[in-house]
């Protein structure tokens, strides 16, 4: 008896987009990858960040070595229905990307022409 093979749309493993349950879509197959989140070389946030998405291109761009292509297997959960990507996806920053944007050069830049402007209006108003 041939068993059935699961087929997953994009709304469902969309949902699974935390650390301690993550769903990753790769060349049209859906890996849940929850227990090599702690194990990932490059740290489980990589992975979450690859969810909701197709992150087949994420995933060629690292350039995975052939035993990394192997262990896919063990986490693989069945295949993607293509036909359920949404036409437009907006973005949804995380904390994460938010936190990095406090560290962006025209972030600091701002920060430092207030606190120079701040400190001239002091001197200003000591001076009257």
């Amino acid at each position: 008896m041939a068993s059935l093979q699961k087929t997953f749309v994009f709304d469902e493993v969309a949902k699974h987009n935390k650390i301690d349950d993550c769903w990753i879509i790769i060349s049209g197959k859906v890996y849940n990858v929850t227990p090599f989140m702690d194990d990932h070389p490059g740290g489980g946030e990589v992975m979450r960040k690859a969810t909701g998405k197709d992150a087949t291109v994420d995933y060629g761009d690292v350039g995975h070595s052939a035993a990394a292509n192997e262990m896919m297997g063990k986490y693989y959960i069945g295949e993607f229905d293509q036909s359920t990507i949404p036409a437009k996806r907006s973005y949804m920053s995380s904390t994460t990307d938010k936190i990095n944007n406090l560290k962006s050069p025209k972030f600091i830049i701002k920060v430092l022409l207030v606190g120079i402007m701040a400190a001239a209006l002091r001197v200003m108003l000591v001076s009257f």
